[in-house]
């Protein structure tokens, strides 16, 4: 499909957020994705989605079409800077959020500046709400800006949005907008709030500005100051963190797994999935990251909100793949036929059908985080292990049930590798938890069925004639997940079998550096004709396998190449397509956890080897 001049490439954007919900902004200098006041709130701004009824916030300095773009972060910080810069002048825009001000209100600060000679800038501020189906009336707010208001605030999620700004404002259409010019080093301060109830709320004055980006600024620096990692790649490691902290929920201490919805897998296709829930897998696998860089206060808060999951669940499956933030078990998926989607990408969903889904996988996910919590956070609670012991008990009696596996396959339900082994580790990490802690447990029946689990994946999923260990049983297909069984010491990384598997990944899957997660096959693997990208969680996944097979030049080699497919800001996507865009929703919190995980492992054992930096 040919570009769309009107969509920027997905990786052309950054993320700024205060611990509830999420803002991109792109190279251009535009917010076009936002939702208020939570992440899984309607958007208030879609134009990622849909350029004309998506909704967007735009400052445009007119510094001639030969200008250049470029964005940053400052240092250890989520505060991003956007620069236009051309013979005529230079022009820079700060942008943040605000950390823990006032509650039920959300905040974009940016302040506009000329930072070489005179700039004149153009201002569009163009709300949609309610996913650009709900319609509303600007009004002047006292002189001091624009108030907008939805038609319906319940479809809206939000009582009002205000704009207020340092220069005049005017309503055209329904759209706040300004034209106005800087001297040098002359600045503009707008505030942006959306609500869900009346409030004064600051003016657009420079003090307040400056008051709260220093607060913000020194917020995010204490955060990631804690960090206990100082070995190589440190940057590339520091802003995975801080980009996956953005996704953690102050109020209800769950993770989302990406902050944005609908954006495609394939441009054109039709694997557009809502991200903005909290998947087991996904914030147990990223607890492991945060643990291992000793950042332990977010996996503390998200223990206890797995736990009160279990416990809500009473005597079925004890967890489902996902959850609202607040822990809602209902997520229901809906098609927008409203919006044409990335350039023409569609349909876009909202909601997730896969919370219905039986994935067997989660409950390792789940017992791998809160052994390691244990191990290196806090030491497990006698009321948390009576929680967890329903949990294995259950395991131990369903672990051959055929679902619907890591990747969500939508069809038949079967059984997978992935979910086998990650049974396994669901029971080991228990026995490992009551040895340790000798806590009471019925370890003969735990021991006797995390052997018999262990028996078949080898027994089942062993492929003799592909010679590695296939997706489900005798299937023949390659999945990248298996990368994860050394991983997760199932097995040796020196183990024959796995060497082979190895082979059969990096002759089946890999390209390059990078790794397709299955053969799409023209939909016989998973209903899906379209094609899709390499996965760049299983790409980090294949590096770390080969640094704890030994092979750290080629491991270091493959990590290093990965990194460099990173957006301008060290960002990345679900996955890679053809030419090395991203796709899917963006940025990705399991392919961050998966590239801290490389990067601490590799260190380690390059060290340990003597090699210099």
């Amino acid at each position: 499909m040919p570009a769309d001049a009107r969509y920027l490439p997905i990786e052309d954007h950054g993320i700024i957020g205060d611990l509830n919900t999420v803002a991109l902004v792109g190279l251009d200098g535009a917010i076009s994705f936002f939702c208020a006041p939570r992440f899984d709130s309607p958007s208030v701004f879609a134009a990622l989605l849909d350029s004309e009824r998506g909704g967007i916030f735009r400052v445009d300095p007119r510094l001639g079409p030969d200008a250049r773009r470029k964005q940053l972060y400052l240092p250890d910080t989520n505060v991003l800077l956007t620069r236009t810069l051309s013979p005529d002048g230079v022009a820079e825009i700060s942008d943040f959020m605000p950390i823990g001000e006032t509650e039920g209100v959300r905040r974009i600060v940016r302040r506009v500046k000329a930072v070489r000679s005179s700039v004149t800038f153009t201002l569009r501020c163009a709300p949609r709400f309610g996913y650009g189906a709900v319609g509303h009336r600007a009004t002047e707010d006292d002189g001091e800006g624009v108030m907008f208001t939805p038609d319906d605030a319940e479809r809206a999620g939000l009582a009002f949005l205000r704009l207020r700004g340092s220069v005049p404002l005017r309503i055209v259409d329904g759209d706040a907008v300004a034209e106005f010019e800087l001297a040098h080093e002359q600045t503009a301060t707008f505030i942006l709030e959306a609500a869900t109830e009346a409030h004064s709320g600051p003016h657009a004055s420079q003090r307040y500005a400056a008051d709260a980006f220093k607060r913000t600024v020194n917020f995010w620096r204490g955060w990631i100051g804690k960090s206990t990692y100082r070995g190589r790649w440190r940057d590339e490691v520091n802003r995975s963190a801080l980009v996956m902290r953005l996704l953690f929920s102050q109020e209800h201490g769950s993770l989302i797994a990406a902050p944005t919805f609908g954006l495609p897998e394939t441009i054109g296709g039709v694997r557009n999935w809502d991200y903005r829930y909290t998947w087991v897998r996904d914030a147990a696998f990223t607890l492991y990251a945060f643990i291992r860089l000793g950042l332990t206060e977010e996996t503390g808060r998200f223990i206890g909100w797995i736990a009160d999951r279990v416990r809500e669940e009473g005597d079925g499956v004890p967890l489902q793949p996902l959850y609202g933030l607040d822990g809602a078990h209902q997520v229901p998926e809906l098609e927008l036929d409203h919006l044409e989607g990335y350039r023409g990408s569609k349909p876009v969903r909202v909601g997730n059908g896969a919370a219905v889904q039986l994935q067997m996988d989660i409950f390792g996910a789940l017992m791998d985080s809160v052994y390691l919590h244990d191990k290196y956070g806090q030491p497990m609670s006698y009321d948390l292990w009576n929680t967890l012991v329903k949990v294995v008990d259950w395991v131990c009696e369903n672990w051959r049930r055929p679902d619907h596996g890591l990747w969500e396959i939508r069809q038949a339900e079967r059984p997978y590798l992935s979910s086998r082994v990650m049974c396994w580790v669901a029971v080991d990490r228990a026995v490992r938890l009551a040895q340790h802690r000798s806590l009471p447990a019925p370890m003969v029946r735990w021991l006797e069925v995390r052997d018999q689990i262990y028996r078949s994946v080898f027994d089942e999923f062993w492929n003799p004639k592909k010679k590695a260990f296939t997706q489900s049983p005798g299937s023949g297909v390659m999945d990248a997940s298996a990368l994860l069984m050394p991983l997760l010491r199932f097995i040796s990384p020196t183990d024959p079998r796995w060497v082979q598997t190895m082979s059969a990944v990096r002759r089946d899957l890999v390209q390059d550096s990078l790794v397709r997660r299955y053969d799409v096959r023209g939909g016989k693997t998973d209903g899906f004709a379209d094609e899709e990208g390499t996965f760049t969680i299983c790409s980090f996944w294949y590096a770390e396998c080969l640094s704890r097979g030994g092979d750290l030049q080629q491991a270091r080699f493959a990590f290093e190449k990965i990194l460099s497919y990173a957006n301008h800001l060290g960002l990345f996507g679900e996955e890679l397509g053809p030419s090395g865009e991203h796709l899917g929703n963006f940025p990705q919190a399991f392919t961050h956890l998966s590239l801290i995980s490389a990067a601490y492992d590799i260190d380690r054992r390059l060290d340990g080897a003597g090699w210099g930096a």
